[in-house]
């Protein structure tokens, strides 16, 4: 499985590739907030699968990445805020 940083983001996403699907690892709060968005395809709490045979939504990944960088750096200021 594939982790995608961001320098000084942290962890954003996780990918992995499968025999039917690409995983895609964004955590429960990046499906949670496209959740409509992903009503076509196959997900869980913190997972959605993107079958091989589609084309990738890169621009709903991109959204999800960009989503999960904000979510991060509040998190990051939040706790630099308390120091």
């Amino acid at each position: 499985m594939r982790t995608r940083q961001g320098a000084g983001y942290g962890n954003l996403v996780h990918f992995a590739a499968f025999k039917a699907h690409i995983g895609f690892y964004p955590g429960a709060a990046g499906i949670a907030a496209f959740e409509s968005e992903l009503q076509a395809y196959q997900h869980a709490k913190g997972s959605v699968q993107f079958p091989l045979g589609q084309p990738l939504p890169l621009e709903l990944v991109k959204r999800i990445v960009r989503f999960r960088r904000a979510e991060n750096l509040n998190k990051a200021a939040q706790k630099s805020a308390k120091k």
